[in-house]
C-alpha cells in the first residue's frame, strides 16, 4: 500500500537552496525488514540508495579532453567523487557505492539491485532506477541482453535469472509486463495497439496499477530474453549528436512475484476475510499464506540540451516531454528530501508510476550515470545532485502479506464435509431412537386410550345403575307413604266407630302395620347393602386402572429417562428431546386433571364440541373466503406494480441516455432563463424528447397520477427514483402543472425533499420541484408548504452540482416573487442561494445570479411603486460583495444577470451609500461602456445619471468627463 505521509527524514543534509557542501557524511542504511506474519501495518523506514558509475571514454574524448583528463575522480574505497572546478577547486559528494568505469555488469548487479532483488523475493516491493545525461550508459547497465558477451548481461537479465531460480512452478508465479513512457502516454511494448494506457489509482491504498497492460507469465530465462528483445523492438529511439540510439522514452519492466508459504501459529488468531469479515483460525491449522511482490525496473530517458543534442521538429517535441517528466520527478524528490506538505506527484504520469518507489513502501536503489567529459560538466553536476536529494527519501517498506483465503476454504470445506457426514451419522442415531419412543409413546397412548375407554364404559354402567336403583328406592318410598296415608285415613275415619268395640282389633292392625313396615325397612337395608357391595366392585375395577395406568405412566417416565440419557450423547438435539420431555410431562399432567374431571364434564363435552366444532368450521370457512379474496387483491396490485416497474425502468432509461448524450454534448446546452430543467435541445434530440414524452404520456393515460404519486412513498429506492423521475418530466410540461398541483404533487414532492438521503432522488426532485415554481399560485403553495426551509436544508447539505443546480433554481424562481419575498428572506433563502457559491460550479453560479437578478428586480419595482422606502433585503444578508465580485465573470449567463442586479439595486437612492462603499459604482460605470448587451448599458447610463449620489462621487473622482 502506498503511504502518501512521509516518515520524517534521517539523513541530516542540507537542502538544494543552501550552498552544496565539500563532504556529505554517509546517510543511514535501509532498515530492519518488517515482521514476518503481515501485521506489521507501519513498516520499516528505508532510505533510498544512490550507487554512481562512471562511463569510459571514447575515443572522441580522448582526444578532445587530453588536457583535462582527470575532472572526474573516484575514490571507491572511501565511496567519494570529486569533481573538479578546475586546477585548484573541486567539490565532494558522497555515496552509497562508487562504480569505476572498470566496474563489470556483475559487479554493477550485485551492489545496486540484487539487495532490491532478495527483497522482493522476500515478498517486499521493489524499485531500480537508472537516470543520468543521454549517451552515459544507462540502458546498457540496465537492459543489455549479452548476445554476444554473457558478461555483458545487465540488471533486468540478471534479476529475472535470480527470480526464476528461487521461484518454482508448485509454489508461486511470475508474470511480466514492458511498458514505455512517450509523450505523456503510457504504451504496452508487448502488444504495440495498447498505445495510450490508463492509470488506475487503489483509492482505499493507494496503490498504483494499469489494468489494460500485457501480462505474460514467464516460466524460463529464454521465454524472458524473447520478451525483451520483442519490447526493444518496439521502442523507440533516435539518433542525435549525443547518442546514435537515443532513447526517446522511459522503459519501464514490471516484474509482478506471487509466492505461496506456510505460517505455522502459536495461538488462535482472527483475520479479515475479502470481504471485509472477521474470520477465526484455529492454532491447529498451518495458514496457508501468498506474498505479492513485484520488482519495477526503470530506464529513464536522458537528459539533454537542445543545443547540444541538435533535436529539431518531432525529436524537439520529444526532447520537451522528456525534460518535463524529468522535471517533475526532480520536483517530487526535492519536495520528499526537503519533508514539504506538498509533493507534486499528479504533474506528470511518470511521477504517478514511481509513486511507490519515492516516499512509498518499496525498497528503492537508484544508479546514475555520468561521463567523463569536462564538455558536459553541467549535465554531470545536476545528476549527482540528483542523487544526493534522492539520498535523503526515506520509504516505509512493508511486506506484502495476505492470506490464501482459497485454500484455507478449501481445506475449511474438506473439514466441514467430514463433519456433516458424523452429524448425519449422529442424526440417524437419534433418529432411530425417536422412532423407538415414538412406538413407545404410540403404544403407550394406545393402552391409556383403552384404559379410558373401559373406565368410561364401568362408569357409565355404574352411574346408570345408581340411577335406576334410586329411582326404585324413591318409587318403593312413596308407594309405602301411600299405602301409610291410607291407612291412616282409614283409622281416622274409623276411629270412633272402632274406639270402644275395636281397640283389640285396632291394636292388632297396628302391630300388623308395624310389622310390614320392619319387614319393608329390613329389605329397604338389604338392598341398600347389595347396591354398596356393586359400588365396591366397581371402585375396585377403577382402582385397577389406575394401577395399570399408574403402570403405563412409569414405563413412560422409563423411556423419557432413556431419552434424556440419550440426549446427553447428542448434543445437538438435546433441545429437541427437551420439548419432547416436556410436552409428555405436560400430557401425563392433563391425563390426571382429565381423569379427575371425567365425571363432572365427559356428559357436556359431546355437545360443547359440536356446538364449538361447527362455530370453528363456519369461522374458518369465512377466513379462507376472505384470504382467498385478500391473495386475489395482492396479485392484481402485483400485476400493476410490475407493469408500474416496467414504464418507470422505460423511463428512466430513455432519460439517462438524454443525459449522456447532452453530457457528450455540453457545447450544445444552454441554462434556460425561467427553469433549470429547461435546456435547449438540438435538432436531432427532438424525436428522442418527443418519444419519452409520449411514453409518459401514455402511462400517465394508463395509471394515473394518483397512483404514480403514491409511489413516491414506495420503500423500495428504485421504485422512488423512477417515480419522481416520471413526475419531474411530467412536471416540464406547463399542460400537467395544475394537474400535479391538484393532486397533492407539491406536497409529496417536498416530503420527499426532505425524507430521502438518495442523491438522485434529491435532485430530481428539487427539479421538479423547480418547474412547478414557476407560476405565482404554485410558488405560494411551496411557501405555504415550507418548501423554502427544506430547500435551504437541502442547499446547506448537498455537494453534488447538479443537485444544487436544481435547488438554487427553484429559489431563483421564488425570487421572482414580490409578495413572497420578505417571507423567502425569513426562511433562509437568500442566505441558502449565497451559501451555493462555494462550489463554484458555473451552472449553480448562474442560477444564483439568475435569482439576484430576479430578487433585486422586484424590490426596484416596488421602490419605484412607492412600496418599499428601506434599504435592500439582499445588501442587509450580506449579498453585496459576493455580487461585486462576480459582475466580471468569465461565464456570460453569471455576468449577465449580476450587471441586471447592479442596475436594479442602483435605482433605489437608499441603497447607493453602500454600493459605492462596496465599489459597485465603479462596475456600474464599466457595465455602461463595455457591456455585450445594449439595454443593459442603457439601463446602467439611465442609473448613474439619475442617482445625484452617484453624480458628486464620480465628479468626485474626476470621472464626470464620460458622461458629458
Amino acid at each position: 500500500m502506498v503511504r502518501l505521509e512521509r516518515p520524517p527524514s534521517l539523513n541530516s543534509s542540507s537542502s538544494p537552496t543552501t550552498p552544496r557542501p565539500k563532504a556529505i557524511p554517509p546517510a543511514p542504511s535501509l532498515g530492519r525488514r518488517a515482521s514476518r506474519n503481515g501485521k506489521d501495518d507501519n513498516g520499516v523506514s528505508g532510505r533510498v540508495r544512490v550507487a554512481v558509475r562512471l562511463r569510459p571514454r571514447n575515443s572522441e574524448e580522448l582526444k578532445n579532453d587530453a588536457d583535462f583528463a582527470d575532472y572526474v575522480e573516484l575514490m571507491p574505497e572511501l565511496k567519494r567523487l570529486k569533481l573538479r572546478k578546475n586546477n585548484w577547486d573541486c567539490e565532494t559528494f558522497q555515496f552509497d557505492e562508487i562504480l569505476n568505469e572498470t566496474a563489470s555488469q556483475k559487479r554493477v548487479y550485485e551492489v545496486v539491485a540484487k539487495p532490491v532483488v532478495e527483497s522482493v523475493l522476500e515478498g517486499y516491493n521493489g524499485t531500480v532506477m537508472a537516470y543520468g545525461q543521454t549517451g552515459t550508459g544507462k540502458t546498457f547497465t540496465l537492459g543489455k541482453l549479452g548476445e554476444e558477451d554473457a558478461a555483458d548481461r545487465g540488471i533486468m537479465v540478471r534479476a529475472m535469472e535470480d527470480i526464476l531460480a528461487d521461484t518454482s512452478s508448485e509454489q508461486g508465479s511470475i508474470t511480466v509486463s514492458y511498458l514505455q513512457l512517450y509523450m505523456e502516454t503510457v504504451q504496452d511494448l508487448l502488444a504495440p495497439e495498447k498505445d495510450n494506457l490508463t492509470i488506475a489509482e487503489d483509492p482505499r491504498t493507494g496503490d498504483v496499477s494499469l489494468p489494460g497492460a500485457t501480462s505474460v507469465e514467464v516460466r524460463d530465462p529464454k521465454s524472458f530474453l524473447e520478451l525483451l528483445e520483442a519490447g526493444e523492438a518496439n521502442r523507440i529511439a533516435a539518433n542525435t549528436k549525443m547518442n546514435t540510439e537515443s532513447s526517446r522514452s522511459h522503459a519501464l519492466l514490471l516484474v509482478n512475484v506471487k509466492k505461496s508459504v506456510r505460517v505455522k501459529q502459536d495461538k488462535d488468531m482472527t483475520v479479515p476475510n475479502e470481504n471485509g469479515a472477521s474470520l477465526q483460525i484455529s492454532k491447529a491449522h498451518n495458514v496457508p499464506t501468498i506474498r505479492k511482490s513485484k520488482l519495477l525496473i526503470v530506464d529513464l530517458a536522458g537528459s539533454e540540451r537542445v543545443d547540444k543534442s541538435g533535436s529539431e521538429g518531432h525529436l524537439l517535441e520529444e526532447a520537451k516531454f522528456i525534460n518535463l517528466s524529468l522535471t517533475a520527478l526532480g520536483k517530487c524528490i526535492n519536495a520528499l528530501a526537503e519533508n514539504s506538505p506538498h509533493v507534486p506527484i499528479r504533474d506528470s504520469k511518470l511521477t504517478r508510476l514511481l509513486r511507490d518507489s519515492f516516499g512509498g513502501s518499496a525498497r528503492t536503489s537508484l544508479i546514475i550515470t555520468i561521463g567523463p567529459s569536462p564538455q558536459h560538466r553541467a549535465e554531470t553536476m545536476s545528476t549527482i545532485l540528483f542523487g544526493q536529494r534522492a539520498m535523503k527519501v526515506e520509504n516505509m517498506v512493508k511486506l506484502r502479506e495476505e492470506f490464501d483465503y482459497k485454500s484455507l476454504c478449501r481445506k475449511l470445506e474438506a473439514d466441514l464435509d467430514r463433519l456433516i457426514a458424523e452429524n448425519e451419522r449422529q442424526n440417524k442415531v437419534v433418529l432411530d431412537a425417536e422412532e423407538q419412543l415414538q412406538r413407545g409413546m404410540e403404544e403407550a397412548e394406545l393402552t391409556v386410550q383403552q384404559a379410558e375407554r373401559r373406565a368410561k364404559t364401568l362408569l357409565e354402567e355404574s352411574t346408570a345403575e345408581r340411577v335406576r336403583l334410586q329411582k326404585e328406592n324413591m318409587e318403593r318410598i312413596r308407594r309405602l307413604q301411600q299405602e301409610c296415608s291410607q291407612l291412616e285415613k282409614e283409622l281416622t275415619e274409623n276411629a270412633h266407630k272402632l274406639r270402644s268395640e275395636k281397640e283389640v282389633a285396632v291394636l292388632e292392625k297396628e302391630m300388623h302395620l308395624q310389622t310390614e313396615r320392619d319387614r319393608k325397612h329390613k329389605e329397604m337395608e338389604e338392598w341398600m347393602q347389595e347396591h354398596q357391595l356393586k359400588l365396591a366392585e366397581v371402585a375396585g375395577k377403577f382402582e385397577a386402572e389406575r394401577v395399570q395406568r399408574e403402570a403405563v405412566e412409569r414405563r413412560l417416565q422409563e423411556l423419557e429417562d432413556g431419552t434424556k440419557a440419550r440426549s446427553k450423547l447428542e448434543l445437538e438435539d438435546q433441545e429437541h428431546l427437551h420439548q419432547l420431555s416436556r410436552k409428555m410431562e405436560e400430557e401425563s399432567r392433563l391425563r390426571e386433571e382429565a381423569v379427575k374431571e371425567l365425571g363432572e364434564w365427559k356428559s357436556q363435552r359431546s355437545a360443547v364440541n359440536i356446538k364449538e366444532s361447527a362455530g370453528l368450521k363456519e369461522e374458518v370457512k369465512f377466513l379462507r373466503q376472505e384470504v382467498e379474496e385478500q391473495l386475489k387483491q395482492r396479485e392484481l396490485l402485483e400485476r400493476e406494480v410490475k407493469d408500474l416497474k416496467q414504464h418507470l425502468l422505460q423511463l428512466s432509461y430513455d432519460a439517462d441516455e438524454t443525459k449522456k448524450f447532452l453530457e457528450r454534448e455540453p457545447s450544445k446546452i444552454s441554462l434556460g432563463s425561467e427553469s433549470p430543467m429547461s435546456l435547449s435541445k438540438p435538432h436531432h434530440m427532438r424525436e428522442t424528447i418527443n418519444g419519452q414524452r409520449a411514453t409518459i404520456a401514455k402511462l400517465f393515460e394508463q395509471v394515473g397520477l394518483h397512483r404514480i404519486l403514491s409511489l413516491l412513498e414506495s420503500e423500495d429506492i428504485d421504485v422512488r427514483v423512477h417515480a419522481v423521475k416520471v413526475v419531474a418530466n411530467l412536471a416540464a410540461e406547463e399542460s400537467n402543472q395544475e394537474k400535479i398541483v391538484e393532486s397533492g404533487g407539491i406536497g409529496s414532492l417536498l416530503r420527499l425533499l426532505d425524507s430521502s438521503e438518495d442523491e438522485t432522488i434529491r435532485r430530481v426532485a428539487a427539479g421538479a420541484v423547480a418547474n412547478l415554481a414557476m407560476t405565482e399560485t404554485n410558488q405560494e403553495l411551496i411557501m405555504a408548504q415550507n418548501g423554502i426551509k427544506l430547500l435551504s436544508r437541502t442547499a446547506n447539505e448537498a455537494d453534488d452540482p447538479q443537485t444544487l443546480r436544481m435547488v438554487a433554481g427553484a429559489i431563483a424562481n421564488l425570487c421572482g416573487n414580490e409578495k413572497l419575498q420578505r417571507k423567502l428572506r425569513e426562511d433562509g433563502g437568500i442566505k441558502a442561494l449565497l451559501g451555493m457559491a462555494r462550489l463554484r460550479h458555473p451552472d449553480v453560479l448562474a442560477q444564483i445570479a439568475r435569482g439576484v437578478a430576479n430578487f433585486a428586480k422586484c424590490e426596484s419595482r416596488a421602490a419605484a411603486q412607492g412600496h418599499k422606502r428601506e434599504k435592500s433585503l439582499l445588501i442587509e444578508d450580506g449579498a453585496l460583495p459576493w455580487v461585486v465580485t462576480n459582475a466580471g465573470n468569465e461565464v456570460s449567463p453569471v455576468r449577465r444577470h449580476i450587471e441586471l442586479a447592479l442596475c436594479h439595486l442602483a435605482q433605489h437612492e437608499v441603497n447607493t451609500a453602500d454600493l459605492i462603499a462596496a465599489g459597485a459604482l465603479w462596475e456600474l460605470v464599466r457595465i455602461s461602456k463595455e457591456c455585450s448587451r445594449e439595454d443593459i448599458r442603457v439601463l446602467a447610463r439611465k442609473t448613474i445619471t439619475a442617482s445625484p449620489t452617484f453624480q458628486a462621487e464620480l465628479r468626485r473622482g474626476q470621472t464626470s468627463q464620460v458622461y458629458q
